[in-house]
């Protein structure tokens, strides 16, 4: 006896095909939008300026305007939250001590889960000034914008390694 085949199969409705190649094709132009784009962080590098050896001569120097110093950074109003991403026992804690020794607002130390190229000081934009005024306290070469999830008013230290 020959049995009939039976050609009964799944049919996706034509909207989940639609949708699901067109998935396909944004990741793939979001892929290539992406790549080989430069990094957003930016290197802090401290300016030391030598003093004159010899005593200028005097002469005259017609003044010039000064422009208007910003005041300086109040470290013990800006807080500053200190994670750990290395496998460094307790160096989070080490380093908050730190700079609440030197004047800042730490507000709280923990353990960072992610992948940090370095560590760094991330800072939303109105606390710019005071991201490189901590970078240069505790010798950090790197500052870089804040991302989510960090909160935006407050500076973030990811260490991934021991400071010197």
């Amino acid at each position: 006896m020959v049995r009939a085949r039976n050609q009964r199969g799944a049919v996706f409705p034509s909207p989940v095909v639609i949708l699901s190649v067109l998935a396909v094709a944004m990741a793939g132009i979001a892929y290539v939008a992406t790549r080989g784009g430069e990094p957003t962080e930016r290197e802090v590098t401290p300016v030391v300026q030598e003093q004159p050896s010899e005593s200028p001569s005097p002469t005259y120097e017609p003044t010039k305007k000064a422009k208007p110093q910003k005041p300086p950074v109040q470290r013990g109003k800006v807080y500053v939250e200190v994670y750990n991403n290395s496998g460094i026992t307790g160096l989070a804690g080490r380093v908050a001590d730190r700079a609440t020794g030197i004047g800042w607002a730490v507000v709280g130390s923990d353990n960072w889960y992610g992948t940090i190229p370095a560590t760094t000081v991330y800072y939303p934009q109105q606390l710019k000034r005071a991201a490189k005024t901590l970078a240069l306290d505790l010798g950090i070469q790197r500052t870089a914008p804040a991302v989510d999830p960090m909160r935006r008013d407050r500076l973030t230290l990811i260490l991934t390694e021991a400071l010197s």
